[in-house]
């Protein structure tokens, strides 16, 4: 895919840095960004899908939302 960008300010001088740091052209320097940032929220949806898969599936006691602040009070027990 072909497109053109601008980039102005603080991203013009961000993307300048990556590719003088990285020796990459900024034709190459965009693509690999992208991929970073793909895998990065893949990541974080995977985590989350991950973690909701447990939520709400305990089997423990029932009053724990209404009463989390008794049990969590200094000196509470059980």
């Amino acid at each position: 895919m072909r497109m053109n960008a601008r980039f102005e300010g603080q991203a013009e001088r961000q993307l300048d840095f990556l590719a003088e740091a990285t020796g990459l052209g900024v034709s190459e320097v965009l693509p690999t960004c992208v991929q970073r940032f793909d895998e990065q929220v893949r990541a974080q949806r995977s985590g989350r899908a991950h973690f909701s898969a447990f939520v709400g599936r305990g089997r423990g006691r029932s009053d724990i939302a209404g009463s989390y602040k008794t049990r969590l009070a200094p000196g509470a027990h059980g």
